[in-house]
Order: C-alpha cells, then sequence, then structure tokens
C-alpha cells in the first residue's frame, strides 16, 4: 500500500513534467542563493571559523544534500498543525495503515530533489578542492555522514510534529529546532559563539550533520569540547533519536483525543 501511494504521488508530479523542472529549478536556485551567504563571507574574509572556502563547501554541502532528502521524505509533518486543527487527523487514524505513514507519504515533493542535488554536488566537488588524503576509513566516514544527516534531520521533523500532539501552535517553536538546527549545521561550527555550539552539539545535534564529519575530513581544528571521535556519531545518534522520537510520538498519538480535544 505504502509503495502504491508513493508511485502515484510520483506519477502525479512527474506526469507534468515543464512544472516539475520549474519546480525543481527552483529549489535548486534556492540551495545556491543560500551557498552565496557563505561565499561573500568567505570573499571578504579568507578564513571564516577556521576553514576556507572550499572546506566551508563542504559543510555547507554535506549539510544542503541531508537536509534536502530528509524534507523530501519527512517534511510533510510539517503540516501537524492543519491536520489537527482542521480535524483531518481523524480520517487517517481510522484507516488500517501507520499513521505516520500516511502522513510521510501524503504529499511527496520531488522538487526537494533540487536542493539535494545542489548539495551533493557541492560537497564532491569541494571535497575534491580539498585535496582530501583518501583512506578507507575517510571513505567510509564521506558515505555515511550523509545517512546520518537524513537520520538526524529526519527525527528533528518528526520531533517538531509531535509537538503538535501537546502544543497546537507550537509550529513555530519546532521550526526552530528543524531550521535552526538546517542553518547551524551549514556553516563551521567555530563561527559559532560556545553556549549555541554546546546546544546544537549535545541537545540538537546539528553540527553532527556536517560540520564535525567535513572538519575531519579536510583536517579543519576543531573548537573547544568538540573532538575528532564525534565525527563519526552522526549515525548513531540519528538512530536513537529515531528511536527516541518515535516513543514520543506513539505517545502523542495515545494521548489525542480529536480536534476539539
Amino acid at each position: 500500500m505504502v509503495r502504491t501511494m508513493i508511485g502515484a504521488r510520483i506519477r502525479a508530479q512527474a506526469g507534468y513534467r515543464s512544472s516539475f523542472a520549474a519546480d525543481l529549478l527552483s529549489q535548486l536556485m534556492l540551495a545556491a542563493t543560500e551557498f552565496v551567504e557563505i561565499y561573500v563571507l568567505l570573499h571578504n574574509a579568507p578564513v571564516f571559523g577556521g576553514m576556507n572556502l572550499a572546506q566551508a563547501t563542504v559543510v555547507y554541502g554535506l549539510s544542503c544534500a541531508a537536509f534536502g532528502v530528509a524534507d523530501m521524505l519527512f517534511g510533510q509533518l510539517d503540516s501537524m498543525h492543519s491536520f489537527i486543527r482542521e480535524g483531518r487527523l481523524e480520517t487517517l487514524l481510522v484507516r488500517p495503515t501507520s499513521l505516520l505513514l500516511q502522513l510521510v507519504t501524503a504529499d511527496v515533493q520531488l522538487r526537494r530533489l533540487g536542493r539535494a542535488g545542489f548539495g551533493l554536488a557541492a560537497y564532491l566537488i569541494a571535497l575534491a578542492l580539498c585535496g582530501v588524503e583518501w583512506t578507507p576509513a575517510f571513505v567510509a566516514l564521506a558515505a555515511l555522514a550523509p545517512v546520518g544527516g537524513v537520520l538526524i534531520f529526519g527525527a528533528l521533523f518528526l520531533a517538531s510534529g509531535s509537538l503538535h500532539f501537546w502544543v497546537l501552535d507550537g509550529q513555530q517553536a519546532g521550526n526552530a529546532f528543524v531550521y535552526g538546527g538546517r542553518y547551524v549545521s551549514s556553516v563551521p561550527a567555530s563561527a559559532l559563539s560556545t553556549p549555541i555550539r554546546v546546544f546544537f552539539t549535545f541537545v540538537v545535534p546539528a553540527t553532527l550533520v556536517a560540520y564535525l564529519p567535513a572538519a575531519v575530513l579536510v583536517g579543519a581544528p576543531l573548537p573547544s569540547l568538540l573532538v575528532p571521535e564525534m565525527a563519526w556519531l552522526g549515525l548513531p545518534v540519528g538512530v536513537v533519536l529515531w528511536v527516541v522520537v518515535l516513543l514520543i510520538w506513539r505517545a502523542g498519538v495515545h494521548r489525542y483525543t480529536g480536534a476539539g480535544g
């Protein structure tokens, strides 16, 4: 059933080729525009947060690729507040299919691949420009880091959606963690103040998405409290986050009593 629903969504979007191409291009251009901020910073200051332009691009590209995929797969959870407010969640709850699967497959937007594609290209090109001395460990880290990033961002989307079972108007609070984490993950963490860096490492693990793996791969110095071994934590932390957030999600579903409850 899940495959059927996803397939129907994909065919519906691919059927309008001009519209799909325009949407894909718009997402790609949006990602490129965001990258301009990093380029401008490093054009005026050759080193930003202990990284040069190529090294900072590795961070941005990795973050952009991971967020793009997570947004495509789980970004629909941003609409949880409208499902609850408008009473549409009840129509999903009575169906003999997982509520989470229904929400995730409700509106799969392939256009978000534009962001992911730009990020992946920037990541790979920047790694080549940095002259990384490839070892089996570095190859594994470069391949696993995007997977860990997708898991972490996906868990943050789910946590934001779960928040609406307790706080109906909590969209902005959830977005602060999801999109705030996305921004923090896309810049060198050494440029952040210590409190922000600590929060987005040990509370919301945004620096584990891109900065730590990128810094280790390109040999950039790490700020205090961060050590090279943490570069490998993205994948396991992502898995643990999903376990915790799924428990919170289940508790929220059991608590839910209706749009007026």
